[in-house]
């Protein structure tokens, strides 16, 4: 955990976001649900693999549980 202690933290938004992943939606799916746009969701897919240096949207909710960030 302390070799990540200086990576970028994620909003409050991006950790909703990894959330809705984590929870199987699509971008739609998770616009609908928080109430902003679908290209708002891919903004913050995108920083939330940035910031976590992840592959992809699967990688991105594996480093997540990794780090005790979020959980299923």
């Amino acid at each position: 955990m302390a070799e990540h202690a200086a990576d970028s933290e994620l909003s409050a938004r991006e950790l909703g976001v990894l959330r809705l992943i984590a929870a199987g939606n699509a971008n739609k799916e998770i616009a609908a649900r928080m109430a902003i746009t679908e290209e708002t969701v891919k903004s913050h897919v995108t920083n939330i693999l940035s910031k976590l240096r992840a592959k992809d949207r699967t990688h991105a909710v594996t480093i997540g549980l990794k780090r005790g960030i979020i959980d299923l």
